[in-house]
Formats: C-alpha cells, sequence, structure tokens
C-alpha cells in the first residue's frame, strides 16, 4: 500500500475499511487518484453510525391519536393571488428546480427519464415540455426564470448534452443550471465493510430525492440564488408533464399564507393506491408512504364518504430558500434512511465480481418529505388530477406512456373545447408555447386530423 495518504490509511483502520486498498498495488495511477478522491471525501464515522441503524423500522408511525388530516385549501386562487404570484415572477423572485436525476430503467430506456418522448404526437421529450413551459412563463412574465435541473453522476453528462443538441429549447444558456445530487456509498449488510463496484471504485448510487436539496447548499447553488434576488424555489419532478410549472395562483397563495413549505395535492380516489399522503403527524405537515400507511387507516371515511386521509402526494412544491438554507444545515439537516438491497459487487479477496440473491447491501437515501415537518408555516392546496398528475413511471400496466399521453390529450382536448372548438374525437396536443393553460386558448381553431399546436 506504498504512497496511500496515512490519515487515510489510520481513518480506514480504525473503521475496519482496509480492504477498500486491497490490491493497490496493481491499480492505475489514475485509478488510485481516483480512489484516494473517493474516500476522502467519505465521512467513515457516520458510516458505522449508520450501520448501526440497521436493523432499526425504515419508519415508525405515532399512535393513530396523534395522526390527523390536514388541512387543504381547494377551490381556485382568486385573482389577488393569481396578481401576486405574477408579480413575484415579473420580479425575478422565482427558479424552477427540476428533479431528473433518474434514468428510464423501468421503462426500458437506458437514458435519463426526461429524455424519453412522451408527446402523443410531436413525440416531445419530458424535458422539452417542462423547459418549454419555463420559457413561456418567462416571455409572459418578461423575466428570465431560473431552470435549476438536478441530475446524478448516471444522468449528468446526457442531460446536459441534451439540452445543448436542443439549443436549451430556446431558453437562455445563462438560465440553466445543471447540478449533481450526492451520492451514498453501499455497505454489505453482514460486515457493514464499503462495497467495491470495481477495482478501485466504490459501489456509490444518489443519495435520494432529499440530495436535491442538500445538494443545492453542498455546490454553492443556494447562496447563489440568493444572491440573485431568488426568494421561491419551485420543486417538481421530470416524470409528471402535466405539472403547472411556477403556477403564479399556488405562488400567490404561498405568498399571502407567509409560508416556508407550501404543497399541492392530488386527492386519492381508492385506499389502496399507492401514492404517499400529507398529514398531520405529531402536530407538524408530514408525509407518510404509502407502505407505512396502515389498511385500517388508509380505509377511514368522513361522514360524506369520502376518504379521511385523501391528500395524496404527487411531489409539487414551493420552498422559501431561507427555509431551504435551515433544512440543509448540517447540525440540523435531512437524515439518511437505510434500506436493504440486493447488490453486484467487486471482491478483492476474490477478485471476482460477486452477483449475489438475496439482499446483501445497505443503501442510504434523504427525503424530501422529512423537511416538511421544520416548517414554521406550511400550505397545502388541492389540484385536479386530471390538470397536473400523471406521472411516467412504468413500461406497462399503470403509469405507463400510454396513459399519460392519453392524459395529455384529455387536458389539452378540455381546454379547446372550453374554447368551443371541437375536435371531433381527433387527438390534440398543445404544446406550452401556444398554450400553458386553457385560458390561453383564444383564437379559433379548426381539428380536422390529429394537431399538434405550437
Amino acid at each position: 500500500m506504498t504512497h496511500v495518504p496515512p490519515d487515510l490509511l489510520h481513518r480506514l483502520s480504525q473503521h475496519g475499511q482496509l480492504h477498500v486498498v486491497q490490491g493497490w498495488e496493481s491499480l492505475t495511477i489514475p485509478q488510485r487518484i481516483d480512489l484516494v478522491f473517493q474516500l476522502s471525501g467519505l465521512d467513515v464515522a457516520e458510516l458505522a453510525s449508520l450501520y448501526k441503524r440497521k436493523d432499526e423500522p425504515h419508519s415508525v408511525l405515532p399512535p393513530r391519536d396523534q395522526i390527523a388530516p390536514i388541512p387543504v385549501l381547494e377551490g381556485r386562487p382568486s385573482p389577488a393571488e393569481c396578481t401576486l404570484g405574477e408579480e413575484a415572477l415579473r420580479s425575478g423572485h422565482v427558479a424552477a428546480l427540476l428533479v431528473a436525476g433518474g434514468q428510464g430503467s423501468r421503462l426500458g430506456f437506458d437514458k435519463p427519464k426526461g429524455m424519453f418522448a412522451i408527446g402523443p404526437i410531436s413525440g416531445a421529450s419530458l424535458f422539452q415540455i417542462h423547459a418549454e413551459k419555463v420559457l413561456a412563463l418567462s416571455r409572459r412574465h418578461g423575466k428570465p426564470i431560473p431552470l435549476l435541473v438536478m441530475t446524478s453522476p448516471a444522468t449528468h453528462n446526457d442531460t446536459e448534452s441534451f439540452f445543448r443538441e436542443h439549443r436549451f429549447f430556446g431558453l437562455p444558456e445563462s438560465a440553466v443550471t445543471f447540478f449533481q445530487q450526492g451520492t451514498m456509498p453501499a455497505l454489505d449488510l453482514a460486515t457493514g465493510q464499503l462495497l467495491l463496484e470495481s477495482p478501485g471504485k466504490l459501489f456509490l448510487s444518489p443519495n435520494g430525492h432529499g440530495g436535491t436539496l442538500t445538494a443545492l447548499a453542498e455546490t454553492g447553488l443556494l447562496p447563489d440564488i440568493q444572491a440573485r434576488g431568488i426568494r421561491h424555489v419551485f420543486y417538481f419532478q421530470v416524470d409528471n408533464p402535466l405539472v403547472k410549472v411556477c403556477d403564479p395562483g399556488f405562488l400567490g397563495r404561498h405568498i399571502v399564507a407567509n409560508s416556508e413549505a407550501s404543497s399541492k395535492i392530488v386527492f386519492k380516489e381508492k385506499p389502496e393506491e399507492k401514492v404517499g399522503i400529507f398529514a398531520i403527524v405529531n402536530g407538524r405537515k408530514g408525509i407518510i408512504e404509502y407502505s407505512d400507511v396502515p389498511a385500517a387507516m388508509a380505509a377511514e371515511r368522513e361522514p360524506d364518504g369520502t376518504l379521511r386521509f385523501r391528500a395524496g402526494n404527487p411531489a409539487i412544491h414551493i420552498f422559501t430558500v431561507p427555509f431551504l438554507e435551515r433544512v440543509t444545515a448540517r447540525d440540523s439537516g435531512l437524515a439518511f434512511h437505510v434500506a436493504k438491497k440486493k447488490v453486484e459487487y467487486f471482491d478483492p479477496s476474490t477478485n471476482q465480481v460477486v452477483k449475489p440473491t438475496t439482499e446483501n447491501a445497505l443503501k442510504f437515501e434523504k427525503f424530501v418529505f422529512d423537511a416538511l415537518p421544520m416548517a414554521e408555516r406550511w400550505l397545502a392546496v388541492a389540484t385536479p388530477r386530471a390538470e397536473e398528475f400523471a406521472p411516467l413511471k412504468n413500461a406497462a400496466g399503470a403509469d405507463a406512456p400510454d396513459d399519460v399521453k392519453r392524459a395529455m390529450i384529455t387536458l389539452h382536448t378540455s381546454w379547446l373545447n372550453r374554447a368551443g372548438v371541437q375536435t371531433d374525437g381527433h387527438p390534440v396536443e398543445i404544446s406550452p408555447l401556444f398554450a400553458l393553460d386553457g385560458d390561453d386558448v383564444k383564437h379559433p381553431i379548426k381539428v380536422s386530423a390529429p394537431v399538434y399546436l405550437k
């Protein structure tokens, strides 16, 4: 192990992790440099502490009497609220944060999910649809809206290249910022030792959607946007093409409430629906994962027959910048959750790749919803599912491409119908550059075939 930094050897030895430098002499100089760089950034003491929690339950709900339905603001925003949101956009106080760290593996697509062609007629990618919404809003309000695109090591290069290839979909290059979420190493379930992906390379995986928030701070982007006058960050995920990006009405309600963390909700239609729910837990706003909701609680109903816990999470939020500063502070920030996974790894003692048949590793993730209970002032706003929630998740079955395309066509058809346009059953798709909502459809249009309005 000649030339391994002595302080690094000491830290690895203290925590039983010397195996990762086994075979050091056979590594190339670039491999050695890369391994030292990876290891130098690790908090091995923290990893040891996380390993001790491996058998703790994923989450523990308090007694049922400490969980209550969340109050939800329903109905359309008022003109005054919309005006407030529009003023925030005109003043340059809002940034859009696009969470795009995932690949399209479940879609049978080996590229970033944002590159997936989802436009039912145009074949537009998810990235194009979201970017054009930001562009249309920027034009409408006369101020470029910063688009912050969160990637991961697996998607970063492809994502940035895709935007460049498409000339940032009309956005000024200066308005788009790419940043990577952090990663965490995997640990062997039986021993707590770091796992290797290959000789000289740790097995690393993205640190969860909560890592989006911490990456804002770790990359220096959070103080940067604050210096640029940004006060509110609109958070949304790449897989939902219906989301109303930087919705002025939602922004206005968030501002009126002086909220630190505002969230849109869609009402659950069935108790067994696989969507996390908003609730008041121990007096604080929070989200309970669908897998953690007891069946009896999920089935509870109000006197009018509606589900008691029906406030589903479409992952659409607005956070104030001071709130993000608080939740990303190291001494009070988001905690890691421990998950048991099956991971292929390189064994340096045998020089072979091991393909386990059962769970053999621990992965660590942070969740955005852990930030919500930290909010002193918060808001939950209902939005119609048909208008704003059609997530693309699977190649077949629920939330498949056909479902999402159908939802887009249905929504856009309704916009035209409101404007007195009949489609006679022909599928229609509307680019955000043509209309952001039904109120933007004002021109006489004749639909006599499948059409893409742009």
